[in-house]
């Protein structure tokens, strides 16, 4: 078993939650860059378990306990997250801290040209993946105890300091195309808007769980990046997709996407605007800035490989998407560039 989890010990554990069961199986699943998952059969329970990875760990890094706390406060509002059993925070159990959430059956799909679908089916899984992102963002924090998840206002400003202060103190060479982009993003920063909401911060495709069957989204997953955040931060990171290609992240940028089924860009942003509360506007910063955030979080991946400290064999495969997501958000901005001159 990777990382070595501590399987005698879960059991012990489980005994102790659920009386009287017994057969214990687990077996990791794929993904799960930054905390290590895995499935959890339990007598006639099934169960995934995300526990923190093994290691000394960044500060506010893989933080498992925030996840088990959005769910849970999500779970009565209709947003569509798994139901959250046990948060474990006593780290002499398995090592580190961990919860456990109820298995779903239902379709994850690593990359986003969503392969085996019909085409009416993929388009209808984008749009409800945006219809489902306004749903999120319309959820008042301060109505579900989360008020003080995270600190409101300047959310771009915040996140513009941590990101690039990790690509600053990487252990890695230098990426030029990061350093651009890093000092294009701190100068086109906008002015504070006030708006605030739930932020998933990896809100995409890839962390969809549609419905067996059916071309909607039944779970949001992996919740370890959410805060208190701008709506158009969410989006942004949405919409990348369209912007990168299928071997950086599973894009669909050089794709026969339209033939496919899959919507613009413009109507995809177009059919969340139609059922958020607010009409705010989707700007070229927005998708820069999620190709600049997610570019500094592949750095971090690639530190952790460099380390021995990584969650999964993937991470050495994700280390150069820190350059190739650079280059893509600078020719966002080019291109946005060149369309306000002409």
């Amino acid at each position: 078993m990777s990382n070595d989890l501590d399987i005698a010990a879960l059991e012990v554990w489980l005994t102790d939650k659920l009386p009287g069961q017994s057969g214990l199986m687990v077996s990791q699943i794929s993904g799960g860059q930054s905390n290590p998952t895995y499935r959890v059969t339990f007598g006639g329970d099934r169960f995934v378990l995300r526990i923190k990875p093994p290691g000394e760990l960044l500060p506010g890094a893989h933080a498992i306990e925030r996840e088990y706390r959005v769910m849970q406060a999500l779970g009565p509002t209709g947003v569509p997250v798994p139901v959250v059993r046990w948060l474990e925070e006593d780290e002499t159990i398995l090592g580190r801290c961990f919860y456990l959430m109820d298995w779903l059956d239902g379709r994850v799909f690593s990359d986003c040209s969503l392969q085996g679908v019909r085409p009416d089916d993929r388009r209808q899984m984008y749009l409800d993946t945006a219809r489902t992102l306004a749903r999120l963002h319309a959820v008042r924090p301060e109505k579900i105890g989360l008020s003080d998840y995270g600190k409101p206002g300047n959310y771009f400003d915040r996140q513009i300091a941590r990101w690039s202060r990790q690509c600053r103190e990487s252990t890695g060479p230098r990426i030029p195309a990061l350093d651009q982009l890093t000092d294009w993003i701190m100068q086109h920063a906008p002015a504070d808007d006030g708006a605030v909401a739930i932020s998933h911060g990896d809100f995409r495709i890839g962390n969809m769980m549609f419905h067996p069957t059916e071309p909607r989204v039944i779970a949001i997953l992996d919740w370890e990046l959410s805060t208190l955040g701008h709506p158009m931060a969410d989006l942004g990171f949405c919409v990348m997709p369209w912007d990168s290609a299928p071997d950086e992240y599973g894009g669909i940028l050089g794709t026969d996407w339209a033939a496919a089924g899959i919507p613009t860009l413009d109507e995809f942003v177009a059919e969340y605007q139609a059922h958020a509360i607010t009409d705010m506007p989707l700007t070229p910063f927005h998708r820069a800035f999620a190709m600049f955030r997610f570019a500094a979080i592949f750095v971090g991946v690639a530190d952790r490989a460099r380390s021995g400290n990584a969650a999964s064999s993937e991470a050495a495969n994700l280390a150069p998407l820190a350059e190739r997501f650079a280059i893509r958000a600078l020719d966002i901005i080019e291109r946005a560039e060149k369309g306000d001159k002409e």
